[in-house]
């Protein structure tokens, strides 16, 4: 009996992509580089005293997962969401999205790092090495957000555009029950935050030309409940006028807005059906794994019978 119960649970272990198995195994590489050869971290980790002249460890840091338990969790995080978002994205656009927050989320913590030194002159804030995916992982709660935001997540009970600040929220309050986990509660808002910046103002729409996503379920202020919306709203518009003023002007010359109302293939309908392919797309791997349980069902009863 126990059996077809495992086969059908198989089901939601196939379909990875090969990007994704690749990275996976960049990750598990990592681990073990690190296990046997312990001063490797001083190179490969994101250590803020020895970035100058060491610069390439604000990309090596987020490949590099120090403990067994982030290394099987980052691995499972990567093959399970990847299979999701690289099919709507595309891989080079996926893999673009991995690089850049990647990048971002580590110069923003190396930023962080110099600051609390100066201001608390402790040396550790320079010397402890800072590695991990977490920060990707992230990110991937805010692709998911954009792209099925209404998707309902049976475990959870909740939707799937409160994953990013679910993840963060957790992070804090495991951060006060556990100080020694505070390290690396900095790459994850970052990775949330620099992943939001990326698909919502640079992401490039081959469709449309255009970048970003600008529509209203996906301004900043939805990662935060209802009540706190007002005063969200205009502390955000301050950053949305710097970083896409331009970008909605240059827009507006060339006759994608008229009177400020966009016009069809602009953005907001891109966000719409990137939406509705993330949703197929969810569809389909739900309907695969199934058709594997079932098929894995029927394989095992067969073999009992013939026993």
């Amino acid at each position: 009996m126990a059996t077809p119960a495992l086969a059908g649970g198989m089901g939601a272990f196939s379909g990875f992509t090969r990007l994704c198995k690749g990275l996976a195994v960049v990750l598990i590489s990592g681990h073990i580089v690190i296990q046997v050869l312990p001063q490797a971290i001083q190179y490969l980790a994101l250590i803020p005293a020895r970035t100058i002249p060491f610069a390439w460890n604000l990309i090596t840091a987020g490949y590099i997962e120090q403990t067994i338990h982030g290394v099987v969790l980052s691995t499972i995080g990567l093959l399970f969401i990847g299979k999701l978002l690289e099919p709507v994205w595309g891989s080079r656009e996926f893999l673009k999205f991995i690089f850049v927050v990647n990048f971002l989320t580590s110069v923003c913590v190396f930023i962080i790092a110099i600051t609390l030194y100066y201001i608390t002159t402790q040396e550790n804030y320079l010397y402890n090495p800072l590695s991990g995916f977490h920060g990707i992982l992230s990110g991937f709660l805010v692709g998911i957000k954009q792209i099925i935001p209404d998707q309902d997540i049976p475990l959870l009970k909740l939707k799937a555009k409160w994953l990013p600040s679910l993840s963060v929220l957790l992070s804090i309050v495991i951060c006060f029950l556990a100080s020694e986990s505070a390290t690396i509660l900095p790459t994850l808002i970052f990775g949330t935050y620099m992943s939001w910046i990326y698909l919502r103002y640079w992401q490039k729409k081959p469709e449309t030309k255009l970048k970003g996503d600008p529509s209203d379920d996906f301004a900043f202020s939805t990662f935060f409940p209802d009540f706190l919306r007002p005063v969200i709203d205009p502390i955000a518009s301050i950053f949305h006028r710097m970083l896409c003023g331009r970008s909605e002007a240059a827009n507006n010359a060339r006759g994608y807005t008229v009177g400020g109302a966009p016009l069809p293939g602009s953005d907001p309908i891109e966000a719409s059906r990137r939406r509705e392919r993330g949703a197929r797309a969810l569809e389909e791997r739900l309907a695969t794994d199934r058709l594997a349980g079932a098929l894995g069902s029927e394989e095992s009863g067969d073999a009992v019978e013939n026993v």
